[in-house]
């Protein structure tokens, strides 16, 4: 089979990257053409455009991308044209991969969906597009089943490959004893800070998180640096604060901390498939804030209260993430009788995932279709 597999981010060619690993066990002459990054191509994917050149959030940065993003379109749609794949499988990144889902079923090409846009949350108008023009949906989140049936849209729910990937590292992960002495950190307990992947968000989200460090002289905090911004940016914050950055270690921190402090995000549920007990923070602009809340329609911001339907997690959202409330939630998940109940909702959350085999689920699955 001759697959073409589109992902427009970091989390997309992870995840693509071990879909394309069972694919192989179910299809020996797979043959992959690929828009994604370096994980992709380590599992044999003709690398097309990186990620890197693909990523522009934001309207201002959309808008001023946008003969970019449009000649990116047209060289996609001639590609695949060119390439002739049997199927063109499709992981999140919706704003691109909803016209290349238009235009594949239009050429009368078989399009798979492999983690769902968001389209329970804003954008419900998505659905309508979704039903014509993708052939199978294979879903991450289990509401999402439930959701898509109501839009009279049969779907497979595979479980969430971020399973897969935190089982597929554990042993790569640094001692315990080594990535302190890498990062010279000290034998005190680690509080994680995530405070998000753009600067805007850094600059917001790391002062309030960083309020803490005199408050906590029992912990040693430590924060996730993302790897596109540079570490200058951090060290600016971080000016005269006792706190430690890591680069490219975000799950070997989160596994030997204590607790975290977690912008919202993916990062949420990292945190909590980690066993991390987690405060989960955001604070936007005022304007950004209302109109969130005016187009999209969900109870909770974190990933993990959305897949149990609970606020198992406090989330401390624009006014109410700020330095007093953030310091009595901080305190509540140092707390035995806090973390107890929190370790117990976590099991909950992997066993509502599904467990670990998402990856394989979504393979078998995609290659029973093929073969209809």
């Amino acid at each position: 089979m001759r697959y073409y597999i589109i992902a427009g981010e970091a989390s997309g060619d992870l995840h693509a990257s071990n879909l394309m690993k069972e694919l192989k066990k179910s299809d020996v002459d797979a043959d992959f053409r690929c828009w994604g990054g370096d994980l992709m191509q380590k599992q044999g994917g003709i690398l097309v455009k990186h990620y890197r050149d693909l990523a522009f959030m934001g309207f201002a940065e959309v808008l001023a991308n946008l003969f970019t993003i449009l000649k990116n379109l047209r060289f996609c749609k001639q590609d695949i044209l060119q390439y002739e794949p049997d199927v063109i499988i499709l992981v999140d990144y919706p704003g691109f991969n909803l016209k290349i889902a238009k235009f594949a079923h239009q050429e009368g090409i078989k399009v798979f969906y492999y983690i769902s846009p968001q389209v329970w949350a804003w954008k419900k108008s998505r659905v309508n597009s979704i039903r014509r023009d993708v052939d199978r949906m294979f879903v991450i989140l289990p509401f999402e089943k439930e959701f898509y049936k109501s839009c009279n849209i049969d779907v497979d729910f595979v479980g969430h490959p971020l399973l897969d990937a935190i089982e597929n590292e554990l042993d790569r992960l640094s001692k315990p004893d080594d990535f302190r002495k890498k990062y010279g950190l000290g034998e005190r307990p680690l509080i994680a800070l995530l405070p998000g992947s753009r600067k805007q968000e850094i600059s917001k989200m790391l002062r309030v998180m960083l309020s803490m460090v005199p408050e906590f002289p029992d912990f040693q905090f430590v924060v996730a640096g993302a790897p596109s911004v540079p570490e200058e940016y951090y060290r600016k914050v971080l000016s005269g604060v006792q706190a430690k950055i890591v680069f490219d270690a975000t799950h070997d921190l989160l596994r030997y901390s204590f607790a975290a402090l977690v912008t919202s995000g993916t990062a949420t549920l990292e945190a909590a498939l980690m066993n991390v007990p987690e405060v989960v923070c955001y604070k936007g602009s005022s304007l950004s804030y209302q109109i969130a809340r005016r187009i999209v329609k969900v109870k909770f911001i974190s990933l993990v209260n959305l897949i149990m339907d609970s606020d198992i997690v406090v989330e401390l959202i624009q006014n109410e993430f700020n330095y007093m409330r953030l310091k009595d939630e901080l305190l509540n998940i140092l707390d035995d009788n806090t973390r107890v109940v929190m370790f117990d909702n976590y099991k909950k959350l992997k066993i509502r995932l599904g467990g670990v085999g998402a990856s394989e689920k979504a393979g078998k699955l995609m290659n029973a279709y093929l073969k209809e």
